[in-house]
């Protein structure tokens, strides 16, 4: 699960990270760029609960099978985009597919760990993601400089049929291949009209914006602000989501230790209005100065947002049946990338006109509404 969630981010994130390359070839701007962000977005918010849905129903080694093939093909299919409508069309397919990543992640865990490692279990198979973000300029820079940004893709399709070709014999293991459907469960369901579904999509949709803000705008900062080439964003662009990759583990440890795998309410509430105050220095991020300040700042954003998606989850899974954990995780991703596909649109638009503070200003607000409302919302819940 940590690979195929590594696999899922270095498909999404080629895109941001050639994004210079491709506006140039293209002709497109940000603004449009973002469009078809935001199509990946609505298709990933649309995929993560039908997916949770269907990994619940049918099992994990089907269903992630299914959407691994499905978004291979349509990472490849990106080395034949020419405009927007194809950039479009090939993004809400690959972010369709990938709805399945955290899903899959969510429910191998609770399927295969005790509640007491289920937090640390998180971090591991989530971390993939942030994995795939650091390690895709490593490997993507040298690929483009070979073969181009078209060859690029070619080249993520092929990493995603590795992973089938192993998942092959890896889910033939009696723990994945095991299936107990949400009828055979006992403990609830999520409700839509419990507080605490609405919570846990608030830390994890607002508190976690961030991550998606530095993904997919630093190569257009950097090159507007800094001046920087193609080669020599891939030289550096590794080191904001190492912050994401090192939170992961480190919120994950915090959270089983000092949080009750998450169902301590008083103490997720200290975790989270630390995170929401450390989340705050994102907006001081264009008066940095100075290159090596501004990758130092993005980091850390990148470090604090994994503590949001960690501490959501663990306090979401100590409430309800481990049977519901795909759709659990389906719906915490989809709200995240509902917000997305809402607010990234308005961002390129303001990197277009060069008005980086507003921005940045604008990305710092989603985790102090994430946390505000996750307060709110658990004010009657003392443990």
């Amino acid at each position: 699960m940590m690979l195929v969630s590594m696999i899922s981010y270095i498909d999404r994130n080629t895109l941001a990270l050639l994004a210079p390359t491709i506006l140039d070839v293209t002709h497109l701007n940000n603004f449009q760029l973002n469009l078809a962000i935001s199509a990946f977005s609505i298709a990933y918010t649309i995929g993560n609960p039908i997916w949770g849905r269907i990994l619940d129903r049918i099992g994990l080694r089907r269903g992630m099978a299914a959407a691994v093939a499905l978004w291979t093909l349509a990472s490849a299919a990106h080395s034949f985009v020419y405009g927007l409508r194809t950039l479009s069309i090939f993004r809400a397919v690959l972010g369709f597919g990938e709805g399945a990543t955290f899903p899959g992640g969510l429910r191998t865990v609770v399927q295969t760990l005790a509640p007491g490692q289920r937090a640390r279990g998180i971090a591991i198979a989530y971390s993939g993601g942030s994995l795939g973000a650091l390690i895709t300029p490593l490997i993507i820079t040298p690929v483009n400089r070979w073969w181009g940004w078209r060859g690029a893709f070619l080249f993520t399709g092929g990493v995603g049929l590795a992973w089938l070709v192993m998942w092959v014999f890896l889910s033939r293991r009696s723990d994945l291949a095991k299936h107990v459907p949400p009828e055979a469960t006992i403990a609830p369901a999520p409700q839509w009209r419990d507080k605490r579904l609405w919570a846990f999509l608030s830390a994890y949709a607002l508190g976690a914006f961030p991550s998606a803000y530095v993904l997919y705008q630093s190569s257009i900062y950097l090159r507007q602000v800094f001046g920087k080439s193609q080669d020599e964003l891939g030289a550096v662009l590794w080191i904001p989501p190492l912050g994401w990759e090192i939170g992961y583990f480190f919120w994950g440890w915090v959270t089983d230790r000092f949080c009750s795998a998450g169902a301590s309410v008083p103490a997720m509430r200290r975790q989270f209005l630390f995170l929401m105050i450390a989340s705050l220095p994102l907006a001081l991020v264009p008066r940095a100065g100075s290159f090596e300040m501004t990758l130092a700042m993005l980091f850390f954003a990148m470090f604090i947002t994994s503590g949001f998606i960690i501490g959501a989850v663990a306090y979401v899974t100590s409430y309800y049946s481990t049977g519901h954990s795909g759709l659990i995780a389906g719906l915490g991703a989809g709200s995240w990338s509902a917000v997305v596909a809402l607010v990234m649109p308005g961002v390129g638009r303001l990197f277009d006109l060069h008005m980086h503070q507003a921005a940045f200003a604008l990305a710092t607000a989603f985790p102090i509404m994430g946390f505000a409302a996750w307060w709110t919302l658990n004010r009657d819940r003392p443990a």
